[in-house]
């Protein structure tokens, strides 16, 4: 039998290759040969948000990382943060995490082996191994039972992690969009509550739900109902009776407050997304001296409700942005996605994050982070680990809630006989073909520096067109 070629194994590692961008095979949600492609070919080589900073404050704390059969530790030194593969040099055993905590702290103890006792410090250094006399001496050189370092970078008030030490820089890969948040002060933000769920799903068709805003009229009604007007120039005005069309002769104080009731609803349909906090300023600012102008009017109010959020939120001792600023400076969709699996979401000056691990073809965990700034000194204790919810439970917030309705359904409906493609819109759904190429680009193992220029196009890309990446 002949050998394949070098481009032959390429092509056999992806047996479901996208060749139309309009066009998502359903088995690349479901079938298992797909996923191996992607546990050896993508994962290794993207770089993943592993931890928020809050968790690790102390020199020596540290929290375990885990996804795809991989675990890593990642421990603030006195050098500043640093990762390490989660295993023994002896025999392999994780020496972190397991026994029912993933977090603590080694500045005194190290880590310690569970199986036979042997130790490292907080940098990786060996500083016991029990019964030395008992190995051959070539077995034991330093630098050999030193943990093996794993890539790892910080920003955003987060770690992440590459096992790729090749990879192009985390910067390099996601680009400008990474100014964005920069210039919010997204280093800053804490966590106010952490959520999770196991989903009865894919992990691509959980993060394809947040790619666009498509989705809200159904999904979201009530979204849709407080401002029709934003949602329906976006999407189309004939909305086929699941919605109110635009109202062209709405009043100016009448459109204000359907933006205030829309701030509040995504505030209790997502907190971190337009927080309490921000929304109470807003409703503050009335449509005195505003112009006649609908849209002239609306842009003045939210220029005004921007620099009052950041004059007050200042004077409580928050270090805000100036929104005004940023917004024109640094423009960012509602949903920024950091690819391969996190999501921001931002609206003033709070956010929500998300993230997705795969459990498997089809399970994934979901979690779901509020974010806000503090006042220097009355940070909270950062939770250590999430609030595990079913699917399905009405603790959620209303927003994830109805998304969550949707995914295990939708996973369902993919091996209906007959249903062999996802058939996207072009204009509106881009980034879940341009995402879904992207992974088709690790798997053909493409050059890094491809790949990377390509992550960037996908940073701005919500409610995106479909891209040239350049693959």
């Amino acid at each position: 039998m002949a050998e394949m070629d070098p481009a032959g194994m390429l092509r056999a590692a992806n047996p479901f290759p996208i060749e139309n961008p309009e066009l998502i095979p359903s088995k690349r949600y479901y079938d298992e040969a797909f996923y191996q492609a992607e546990v050896e070919n993508l994962w290794p080589h993207v770089w993943q948000m592993a931890c928020r900073l809050e968790q690790i404050p102390k020199v020596g704390d540290w929290i375990e990382y885990s996804n795809v059969g991989k675990s890593v530790i990642v421990v603030r030194t006195r050098d500043g943060v640093k990762a390490h593969h989660n295993h023994c040099r002896h025999r392999g055993v994780p020496i972190a995490g397991g026994h029912g905590a993933d977090h603590g702290n080694c500045a005194k103890s190290g880590f310690i082996c569970p199986f036979h006792g042997w130790r490292w410090n907080m940098d990786g250094e060996s500083t016991f191994v029990y019964g030395r006399h008992l190995f051959s001496e070539d077995l034991l050189d330093q630098k050999e039972l030193a943990l093996k370092s794993c890539r790892v970078e910080t920003w955003g008030g987060c770690a992440f992690i590459n096992f790729d030490d090749n990879a192009p820089s985390l910067r390099e890969s996601m680009g400008p969009l990474l100014d964005g948040f920069d210039a919010r002060k997204m280093e800053k933000l804490r966590s106010e509550w952490w959520f999770a769920t196991v989903l009865p799903a894919n992990w691509k068709i959980a993060m394809e739900a947040f790619m666009e805003g498509y989705h809200v009229m159904k999904t979201h009604p009530q979204l849709q109902h407080a401002v029709p007007a934003l949602y329906n120039s976006r999407y189309g005005n004939d909305t086929g009776g699941l919605g109110p069309q635009i109202n062209p002769d709405i009043s100016v104080a009448d459109n204000i407050a359907a933006q205030v009731r829309n701030l509040e609803l995504l505030n209790e349909g997502m907190s971190g997304l337009v927080h309490a906090k921000e929304v109470e300023i807003a409703r503050s600012i009335g449509h005195d001296g505003l112009p006649d102008d609908p849209h002239q009017a609306m842009m003045m109010w939210f220029g005004k409700v921007n620099a009052a959020i950041t004059a007050e939120l200042r004077a409580h001792g928050e270090d805000a942005p100036d929104l005004n600023q940023v917004m024109v400076e640094h423009p960012l969709e509602a949903v920024s996605f950091l690819f391969p699996h996190y999501f921001l979401l931002t609206f003033f000056t709070s956010m929500s994050s998300y993230r997705i691990r795969p459990l498997g073809p089809e399970s994934c965990l979901f979690e779901i982070w509020s974010l806000t700034q503090f006042p220097e000194g009355q940070e909270p204790a950062p939770p250590m680990a999430p609030t595990i919810l079913p699917y399905d439970s009405q603790d959620f917030p209303m927003i994830p809630r109805q998304d969550y309705s949707n995914i295990p359904i939708q996973q369902k409906g993919l091996h209906s006989q007959g249903f062999d493609f996802m058939r996207l819109a072009k204009d509106v759904e881009g980034l879940v073909a341009n995402y879904q190429r992207l992974i088709d680009g690790y798997i053909a193992h493409d050059d890094p520096a491809k790949l990377a220029a390509a992550t960037q196009k996908l940073g701005g890309n919500f409610d995106g067109k479909v891209l040239d990446l350049g693959l």
